[in-house]
Order: structure tokens, then C-alpha cells, then sequence
């Protein structure tokens, strides 16, 4: 029988022993494990927004061009979105302890690295380095959650895990603020050295080995490959599209050799005896809900975050740590909700919950859509709690069904996969809504400009004009009197405005997209091969 036939059949009837009696002393203790990991998982979690605080610094200090400091971000997004299924089936073939510890030790030693770092191409090396370890890291630890929890307490153990990754990458903005205000910008990076340190001696000493008693025991290195450029494609084109223009013949290219990489890819599956991603995996209705369930729910929330983070700084005219302070409600909510939403999961089962929770923040983007130039701190607050408690139950339920719906000994390539829809949504949600709000400013501006007998602007003035709109920042010349100046700015921020509330529309109506997909997934099918479905331990 081949290993696809094995999965195929392990997708039918749930594999996995009985879960043991709770484990005493540290080692693989359940609750004591989901600390450990949480402490390394709040690392990469940070690093997705914190480092956009410490951008500006590393530009001045560094004299980095633009392009130099737009692949502090890409270079990492790219290794992490790359890397991320294929690191998840390393753990499966090799381990997610080994896997996991590994990938904290090298989060933290290229984070030190990039502190010592004096130019920004190491900088961006390091950066490189620090998305493939992380990469390591994330699929690692929701196996070791999947293969320590009886099935009755992983969705409490995911909420929690979500709260933190939520957590961490709302709060990345304010620690990042204080730290790049207070310190200096490489502490944004050294702060990581000491969390890893705890990281890998917890690790060490309560994280246990569980394997698969069919656990992989090749690679399918012709699918890793094809896999990799497939995605870099991906994330390239969408990355790029704004810069080139999404009509470009490069954007396109990307685009059409990221969907021909992938139907090759696909087609390679069907042929290969221990394949990267068994296509029989998404044989289950609810586990491919799940991952495009997560690919939406990223869309609308890294999408919309994007611009809120612009919104409060370049039109409320907030510091990084006061907007960091105004998004508490909704970091607040995610971490209330998480694991709530983890137990009423556990009750109800995830379709409810998804349901609700992407109702929620539909009302929350639609709500959104209304914020002006004079909104206050009351209403906003309002609106990005209900988003925080919308979003809590969709990365608890949504984690849940794909790695729950997946067999035990595919639990890595199942987190991989939860992550990379991350990732896909993220990218996705920034480049579609950006582009949404480009063509709304390159609408407008000129009306709005002429309206406000502003003076006269030329092509390549209205191009530049442009580009500072649609990050709320007005194109005020030096020198431009009191008067103009002010008039420049209405115009600059009425028209941001406008174009950020179509795109929380626009986000908004993928929310609801999302409710219907949520109608589709249902409890894990494996997910009673939790605690003790491993054969072999350490």
C-alpha cells in the first residue's frame, strides 16, 4: 500500500490510540507545553509588525534606500511564506521538538545578528534567515499541541495559542514604539536573544517527541522544490503588483508561472510515494473550508489593519505608541475571546462559531468603512473590538478544523498549510485593498484638488501627490503658506478617508464571503489522534 493510499485512508477513519492519563512531572506535561511554545511563537508573532516601527530608524541610520527597507519586510514575508509547508513536513519526518527547538535557536541567532549589523544588506540576510527559521518554529508547535492535548482540550490549547500570535502582532506596534523611542532599533531585534534563551531551556526540558507510527520517512524533493517557487511566485507578484502595476507584464508573469508551478506541482503528487502534500488531504470538504477560511479572515484583517495603522498616525496625527494604544480593543478582545472561543468550540463544534465570529467582523469592516477625519476614540474603540472579537473564533476554529481534519502524521505539513493560508491572506488583503485604494485616489484627488481651488498640478505632480494620499500623508512642499498648507491637508485626508472606506467594503463583503465557506467546515475528523497517538518518543 502507498503512502498516499495510507493517507487517504487515514483521512476516512480517524487513526490514533486512546489519549493516556495526564502526564506527570514536566516532560510533556500539556499545559506546561503550550507555554514553551507559546514563548517561541510570540517571537515570530512580533516580528511580523514590529519591525515596520524600527523601519524608519534603520533607513536613517543605515542610509538604506526605499527599496532597501521595503526587503527588510519582503525578504522575510517571502522566506516565511516559501518555507513554511515544507518546514512543517520536516517535522513531521524528523520530529517537531527537534524541529521547534532548532527553529528557536536560529530566530534568535539571527535576530542578535541583525542588532550587530552594519549595512542594510546584512540586515536583510538576517531577515532572510530569520523568516526560514521561523518558518520551522510555527508548523512545529501546533504539532506538538496536536500530539500532547486529549482531543477535549485542544481547542482550549489553540485558543490560547492564538491569543498569543494575536497579542503579539497587535501589540508589536506599541513595544516596538517604546523600544525604538527609548532604546534604539536594533533592540527591537536584540529583545529576541533572551526570549529565545527561555524559549530553548523550556523547550528542553518539557517539550516531548511524538511520532506518528506512519510518520514520513522520505522526502519528495522534486515537490519541495516546485512548491517553493510556486509560492515565491505568489507572494512576488503580489508584493510587486502595486510597484509594476497589476496590468504589467511582470506582475502577470509571476501570476501565471505561480499557477502553472502549482497545477505542475499538483500533478507531480499524484506520483510520488511519500508526497509533500497528499492530495487526498483535500478530499475533506472541511479541512480545504479551513484553509480557505484563513485565507479570507487574513485578507480582511491584514488588509484592513494595514490602512488603520495609517489612518491613526498620518490623519489622527497619533505617534506609533499612541496608535499602538488605540488598536488595544481590539488586541484586548482577541486575547478575552481566544480562549472562550476555544471552549464553545469545544462545546458546539467550530461552524457556529466560525459563522458568528465572521459576521462579526463583517459588521466590524462595514462599520469601519464609516470612519472620517473627526472620528473619535469611543467609536473607533467600538469598532475594532467587535473586529477582535469577531477575528478570536475564526484562528481558534479555523486552526482547529485544518489540523484536526488532517492525520496524525501530516499534523506539520496541516500547520504549514494553516500558516501559508496566513501568509496568501495577508499578502492578498494588502495588495487587492492597496489596490483599491490607489484607484479611488487616482480618482478623486483630481476633483477633490480642483474643488478646493488648490493650484493647478502636473502629471508627474499629481503621480507624486498621489502616493502620499493614499498613505494619508499630505503633499505639503516646503515652504507652501498657512492657508494652502491646511486646504492641501482636508483634501489629502477627505480623500484618504474615502478610499480607505471602500476598501473596508470591499473587506467587508470577503468577511461575508468567509460565513458562507464557514458553513462548510465541521469538527476534525482525526482529531482524536491527539495525546499519545505517537509510537515513539524522546
Amino acid at each position: 500500500m502507498t503512502s498516499q493510499t495510507t493517507a487517504e485512508k487515514a483521512l476516512r477513519e480517524p487513526q490514533g490510540t486512546p489519549a493516556p492519563a495526564p502526564a506527570k512531572g514536566l516532560r510533556g506535561h500539556p499545559w506546561l507545553t503550550l507555554f514553551s511554545v507559546a514563548i517561541g511563537v510570540m517571537m515570530v508573532a512580533l516580528d511580523g509588525t514590529i519591525v515596520a516601527i524600527a523601519n524608519p530608524a534603520i533607513q536613517q541610520d543605515l542610509h538604506a534606500s526605499l527599496a532597501d527597507v521595503q526587503w527588510i519586510t519582503n525578504g522575510y514575508m517571502l522566506a516565511l511564506a516559501v518555507s513554511l509547508i515544507t518546514a512543517g513536513k520536516l517535522g513531521d519526518r524528523f520530529g517537531h521538538r527537534q524541529t521547534f527547538l532548532i527553529g528557536v535557536v536560529g530566530f534568535a541567532a539571527a535576530s542578535g545578528a541583525i542588532g550587530f549589523s552594519s549595512s542594510v544588506a546584512l540586515v536583510i540576510a538576517f531577515r532572510v534567515l530569520q523568516g526560514l527559521f521561523g518558518a520551522l518554529l510555527m508548523p512545529a508547535a501546533l504539532g506538538l499541541l496536536r500530539a500532547t492535548f486529549p482531543a477535549e482540550k485542544l481547542n482550549m490549547a489553540i485558543g490560547i495559542w492564538g491569543m498569543v500570535i494575536g497579542a503579539s502582532t497587535a501589540g508589536g506596534p506599541i513595544l516596538g514604539g517604546v523600544l525604538v523611542e527609548h532604546v534604539s532599533w536594533q533592540s527591537v531585534f536584540f529583545i529576541n536573544v533572551p526570549v529565545g534563551v527561555i524559549a530553548l531551556l523550556l523547550g528542553v526540558v518539557i517539550l516531548k517527541d511524538h511520532r506518528a507510527e506512519n510518520a514520513p520517512r522520505s522526502f519528495d524533493i522534486g515537490g519541495i522544490v516546485l512548491l517553493s517557487q510556486a509560492m515565491f511566485c505568489l507572494i512576488w507578484a503580489l508584493i510587486k503588483g502595486a510597484e509594476w502595476g497589476w496590468g504589467d507584464f511582470r506582475t502577470l508573469g509571476f501570476l501565471g508561472a505561480a499557477v502553472a508551478l502549482f497545477v505542475v506541482f499538483a500533478l507531480s503528487q499524484k506520483n510520488v510515494r511519500e508526497p509533500l502534500i497528499p492530495l487526498a488531504m483535500f478530499r475533506s470538504v472541511p479541512l480545504s473550508a479551513g484553509v480557505v477560511l484563513m485565507v479570507l479572515m487574513a485578507f480582511a484583517f491584514m488588509g484592513g489593519l494595514f490602512f488603520v495603522t495609517f489612518y491613526l498616525q498620518n490623519v489622527h496625527g497619533m505617534k506609533a505608541v499612541d496608535a499602538g494604544l488605540h488598536l488595544l480593543p481590539l488586541t484586548g478582545m482577541m486575547i478575552v475571546g481566544s480562549p472562550l472561543a476555544g471552549l464553545l468550540i469545544t462545546k458546539l463544534g467550530p461552524r457556529v462559531p466560525l459563522v458568528g465570529g465572521m459576521v462579526c467582523t463583517a459588521v466590524a469592516m462595514f462599520g469601519m468603512s464609516q470612519l472620517d477625519t473627526g472620528t473619535g476614540t469611543l467609536t473607533m474603540s467600538i469598532w475594532f473590538g467587535l473586529l477582535g472579537l469577531g477575528l478570536a473564533p475564526v484562528m481558534v476554529g479555523a486552526t482547529e478544523v485544518i489540523v484536526g481534519n488532517a492525520p496524525m502524521e501530516l499534523s506539520g505539513v496541516a500547520g504549514g498549510l494553516q500558516q501559508a493560508a496566513m501568509q496568501v491572506g495577508g499578502s492578498l488583503g494588502t495588495a487587492v485593498l492597496g489596490a483599491v485604494m490607489a484607484s479611488q485616489v487616482d480618482a478623486k484627488l483630481p476633483d477633490n484638488w480642483a474643488a478646493a481651488e488648490l493650484p493647478p498640478l502636473s502629471s508627474q505632480q499629481l503621480d507624486q501627490a498621489s502616493s502620499a494620499v493614499e498613505v494619508g500623508i499630505p503633499p505639503v512642499a516646503s515652504g507652501t503658506q498657512g492657508p494652502i498648507a491646511e486646504k492641501i491637508t482636508s483634501v489629502a485626508h477627505d480623500t484618504f478617508v474615502s478610499g480607505m472606506g471602500t476598501a473596508f467594503m470591499v473587506a467587508g463583503v470577503v468577511a461575508v464571503i468567509a460565513a458562507l465557506v464557514a458553513t462548510l467546515t465541521k469538527r476534525g475528523a482525526n482529531a482524536e489522534a491527539g495525546a499519545g497517538a505517537g509510537a515513539g518518543h524522546i
